[in-house]
């Protein structure tokens, strides 16, 4: 995936919520039909994510194969969409519905898009952002199975 710049991360960081941004475009494009204001959503995001036509091209993205294997990288993806919709510092509805549909297809309750964008909502306040991310992802998910 092509390594343009992006204000809010890294050029490691920006590939990795480009993969998660690809994984949840996938699977709505697994379905004979999207609605139109889930197709403006995703849109959106790959706005705001900078994409290219050499991004879709260097993907290679499976359409047909969304495939996790770790539960981290499954929250951590989870994590970068719910990052993805703090972007524009305005929250939608419908990016909220699509984070969750995404959870729920990746095995998590819904109720955990809610406690992400909860703990998203402090990153803005956190001077060690990007650093910090990986600490607050896995404390989150000691959190998340805990109370499981």
């Amino acid at each position: 995936m092509e390594n343009s710049s992006h204000p809010n991360f890294s050029a490691e960081q920006l590939n990795s919520v480009k993969k998660s941004y690809f994984n949840i475009l996938g699977l709505f494009l697994q379905h004979e039909k999207i609605e139109s204001r889930f197709l403006r959503c995703l849109l959106k995001w790959g706005i705001q994510l900078n994409l290219h036509t050499d991004d879709l091209v260097r993907s290679n993205l499976d359409l047909n194969q969304l495939s996790f294997n770790e539960p981290r990288e499954k929250i951590e993806s989870l994590y970068h969409l719910v990052y993805l919709i703090n972007l524009d510092n305005v929250v939608e509805d419908v990016e909220l519905e699509v984070a969750t549909r995404y959870a729920e297809k990746l095995g998590f309750a819904p109720e955990v898009v809610g406690e992400l964008f909860k703990s998203i909502a402090t990153v803005a306040y956190d001077q060690d952002y990007p650093e910090n991310l990986q600490k607050e992802i896995e404390d989150f998910m000691k959190i998340y199975k805990a109370n499981q």
